[in-house]
């Protein structure tokens, strides 16, 4: 239901820091500003002195994912980590100041499987805003870190959680959720009021059932591009990451997700683009009313959502100024559309593109290999996958370069529908493509928007690789799942400093000022999506036991240092001589795991570090202690949630799963 109404608060300095064009002294959003470029405009430390950044305090952390952006106003620091808890700390002396938990294991229930916490958080007016994966938006008092309200923003139990941060603007809050992947949801964005937390609009980004009626004309627009029963499914579209707001228009810009399911010859099996899956769409920021959208893939069928980041900015193209809005999705092309009407102005491949040849500036519509929807069942090779050639890892804009600094990932698969039906997982099968030495791969990449064109390129290890942050001193700083995080010349690319972290460094930095001084802080540790596929990591050995997940602080000149990383951990089999295969089990809990279980303990039981590796515990061996963790509850202060919806049999199903794997890598350490 569209609801309209005043926004609340007011605008002042609280949202003055928030413009593109501010002094850079804060970084109160995920992006740090309106345009959510990740740029910081301080120089204080810049390309010739570098080489003097030392770490000035770092804070080990608790358990649970620390894939987070921090934001800093004030000399304090404040950030989400783990499961939803909010840390405010001194930024100059890594002081803890206050802790506020919201419990997040007690309320949630399935939600919780597919994540330990989110993306970022917000500031404005002396409030700091999070969400949590149970789906509540929280106002908590920046000085003292007590809740000042609270609004439960999806609907309960509906497979529906939040991975994203909150965005600010004009007194109102806006935040979206994420579960089309894997449940039968209809994703919108809401916004609420900053003050009283009172919801003022709600945007639906796929249509419901027509005999219901329509929220608004947009809906019944969108209708007309879906066929079938597809409301049975929820549709998805689910803007579960990118927002972008345009403060003279006031127009809020949100990127959405992929299709439910993902094959769209089950969700809209007539045909039809299914709008507004997959697209940028523009809203009245006040009334929550439609005003635009562009749809990067029509009738979207591999998980190429359009929720990766969204960088606004003026480009002078072809002599003539553009007012801009700038996105990498997943499918491989880097867009810059007129953000005042939604018009496409270019766009061009960053990475190997097989499913498409080109963009059609004509029509803004990709010219399509007709082979990508797999007619007949037959195998197409899909560059890129579902990962992306540009995932969750902001990219960074630079206005004083004018480039795009983008975290591009090389990997492909094969994909087919063969044998699938409605209710298989993902309604596709996938699998590996033929060799290609760019499987795989990773690379920091400079891009010119303006003229579509690469202007340099710095290759990184592993096929993953993580967020930037550009900075005024021509600086452009990133991390790397081996745990190298490095600064790079902004004009360049030539590599000026690094520092060994001991543990992926996935999230995006942040840079600020304190005490008279420019900061800059990353977390460390795995986490996201990253985490689901270790094959990825180049042989690098990620371990959720012995790394350490941390928030590192850096500064000129200073002295502190990181205690001698732990020896590498190796993954050895438990023994099991009571063990018994059981294919017909072990399809079924192999089923349960990838819905339940693999975004933590990573796909076929493979930790890729984001919660410890079940082939190497104990407690799958014993039905009772499996019960007691898994239903039970017994580790939710670790970070790993009750699961209650679990049957006995599914219980079972999973332990004889995940002792099969063990089996095997028992058998190959022999």
């Amino acid at each position: 239901m569209l609801i309209a109404a005043a926004a609340g608060g007011g605008a002042g300095a609280s949202d003055n820091v928030l413009l593109d064009s501010n002094a850079g002294g804060d970084w109160p959003g995920y992006g740090r500003t309106f345009g959510e470029q990740h740029y910081s405009p301080l120089a204080k430390i810049d390309d010739h002195n570098v080489d003097r950044l030392g770490l000035a305090w770092y804070m080990d952390l608790g358990p649970g994912s620390p894939y987070t952006q921090p934001i800093a106003v004030d000399g304090v620091l404040y950030f989400s980590q783990g499961m939803s808890i909010v840390h405010a700390v001194d930024a100059v002396t890594g002081k803890l100041l206050w802790r506020y938990d919201p419990e997040v294991a007690k309320h949630g229930g399935w939600e919780l499987y597919w994540f330990w916490g989110t993306r970022g958080i917000a500031w404005w007016n002396g409030k700091v805003y999070t969400s949590t994966g149970d789906g509540r938006l929280i106002a908590l008092d920046a000085k003292t870190g007590k809740p000042v309200w609270s609004a439960q923003t999806t609907e309960r139990n509906s497979g529906q959680y939040i991975t994203g941060a909150p965005r600010v603007l004009d007194g109102k809050i806006v935040i979206g959720q994420a579960g089309g992947d894997v449940s039968a949801t209809r994703g919108y964005a809401t916004a609420y009021d900053a003050e009283s937390g009172r919801q003022l609009w709600r945007f639906y980004t796929v249509p419901g059932n027509p005999a219901k009626g329509f929220e608004n004309k947009a809906m019944e627009m969108a209708a007309k591009t879906w066929t079938g029963e597809w409301w049975k499914y929820g549709g998805g579209g689910e803007p579960w990451n990118a927002f972008a707001y345009d403060p003279e228009t006031r127009t809020i810009m949100i990127g959405t997700g992929n299709g439910y399911p993902w094959n769209t010859k089950f969700r809209s099996p007539g045909g039809g683009d299914n709008l507004f899956l997959c697209s940028l769409v523009a809203l009245d920021a006040d009334t929550g009313e439609y005003k635009w959208h562009y749809q990067f893939n029509p009738a979207e069928s591999w998980d190429y959502n359009g929720a990766m980041d969204i960088e606004l900015a003026d480009l002078m193209i072809d002599g003539k100024l553009r007012k801009v809005a700038m996105t990498a999705p997943k499918n491989g092309f880097l867009y810059v559309i007129d953000r005042t009407n939604g018009k496409l102005i270019s766009a061009e491949k960053i990475a190997k593109v097989t499913w498409a040849s080109r963009i059609d500036l004509a029509t803004g519509r990709p010219v399509e290999d007709p082979a990508d929807h797999f007619p007949n069942g037959q195998d197409f090779e899909m560059w890129p996958s579902s990962r992306g050639a540009h995932s969750t890892m902001p990219m960074a804009y630079s206005p004083q370069t004018k480039l795009l600094y983008i975290p591009k990932i090389e990997m492909g698969f094969t994909v087919n529908d063969r044998g699938v039906t409605a209710d298989s997982y993902w309604t596709v099968n996938l699998g590996p493509p033929k060799p290609n030495s760019l499987q795989n791969t990773s690379a920091l990449l400079a891009w010119n928007p303006a003229t579509q064109k690469s202007a340099w390129q710095v290759n990184t290890r592993s096929g993953i690789n993580g967020g930037i942050l550009a900075t005024g001193g021509n600086l452009v700083f990133q991390g790397q799942i081996d745990g190298r995080f490095s600064a790079y010349t902004a004009s360049s690319g030539i590599e000026l400093w690094k520092f060994a972290a001991q543990a992926p460094v996935m999230a995006a930095p942040i840079s600020y000022m304190a005490g008279g001084k420019q900061y800059v802080t990353v977390m460390v540790g795995i986490g996201g999506g990253a985490a689901t596929t270790p094959y990825s990591y180049d042989g690098i050995i990620v371990d959720y036991r012995t790394q350490r997940k941390r928030a590192l602080t850096f500064v000129l000149d200073g002295r502190a240092e990181l205690p001698p990383a732990p020896p590498p951990f190796v993954v050895r089999a438990v023994a099991d001589p009571d063990y018994r295969a059981d294919a017909a089990l072990e399809a079924k809990g192999a089923h349960l795991f990838t819905r339940t279980c693999y975004l933590c303990h990573g796909g076929e039981a493979i930790s890729g570090g984001a919660a410890p590796d079940l082939r190497a515990s104990q407690i799958p061996l014993s039905a009772q202690a499996f019960n007691s963790v898994v239903r039970g509850g017994a580790l939710a202060v670790n970070g790993m949630p009750k699961i209650t919806d679990l049957s006995d049999d599914d219980l079972e199903a999973l332990r004889q799963y995940i002792r099969s794997r063990t089996a095997k890598l028992r058998d190959s350490q022999h």
